[in-house]
């Protein structure tokens, strides 16, 4: 029988202010079996370009990287905000190692082309190399993967953070029995955004498209959700939408039927 790997992605307030991160990540330790920890940090790198005079520019929710912003994300998710998540694993104890798509070749990605919308230096994900990440995971270390991937030419590009957690799940669960949890600020996905107390505990594709028809579900779900239900199609036995209070076991779990 396959070892049970939880990933977990987090991101929004949960990565960027320090006593909930603490929290988190304490919790996060607690969960049973390997585990796998992708991280966002958006709010961190347009704080970051503000402070250096470069203005964040969004289409739909997706950011637009420029050759100027790509260095700030790089600096921000692959240095910033990975080392501190990786600091604080280590002194609670957990081994981990902090990656981007370029150490060990592990993700490799293209850069999107021109649509509608140029969106610069960003990365659809092309493969996933499992080999040295499964050396990692069986001797106990805890790899956090920062939004960041590379085309194998040089290139380092900016990919939702959502996805890599997708991406990486469904490679991993050729070795291991795979859920996928993502964390956020909410509680799961509700029918009411404004209603904490709206939350839906299980829901199917098919209920995921009605409720997005009626406008119930939208903006940054709605990626999100596309990502979850393509990672169980394609082998992830598990996924969860949570907040820190329901890591373990809360939440709204997506069905496959």
């Amino acid at each position: 029988m396959s070892e049970h790997l939880t990933l977990v992605k987090v991101g929004g307030k949960v990565v960027e202010e320090t006593t909930s991160l603490h929290d988190f990540l304490a919790r996060f330790l607690k969960l049973e079996g390997l585990k796998v920890l992708i991280h966002g940090g958006g709010r961190s790198a347009t704080t970051m370009a503000s402070r250096l005079g470069l203005e964040a520019k969004m289409v739909d929710g997706r950011r637009i990287t420029d050759a100027a912003m790509l260095e700030i994300v790089t600096m921000v998710y692959g240095g910033l905000v990975n080392k501190n998540i990786v600091a604080t694993l280590q002194s609670m104890g957990a081994n981990a190692i902090g990656l981007t798509g370029a150490d060990l070749n592990y993700m490799q990605s293209a850069k999107r082309p021109v649509r509608e919308v140029d969106y610069g230096f960003v990365g659809d994900v092309t493969h996933v190399r499992t080999t040295e990440l499964n050396l990692l995971i069986d001797r106990g270390i805890v790899p956090v993967l920062a939004p960041l991937t590379h085309d194998c030419k040089g290139q380092l590009l900016n990919t939702n953070a959502d996805t890599i957690a997708a991406e990486a799940a469904i490679a991993l669960s050729a070795r291991y029995e795979t859920e996928l949890v993502y964390c956020f600020e909410k509680p799961g996905v509700l029918r009411d955004a404004e209603d904490d107390c709206s939350l839906i505990n299980c829901l199917t594709y098919h209920q995921f498209k009605e409720l997005q028809a009626a406008g119930a579900i939208h903006t940054g779900m709605i990626p999100k959700l596309d990502n979850s239900f393509d990672a169980i199609k394609r082998g992830v036995s598990r996924v969860r939408i949570t907040n820190i209070a329901g890591l373990q076991s809360g939440g709204t779990t997506l069905l496959s039927e």
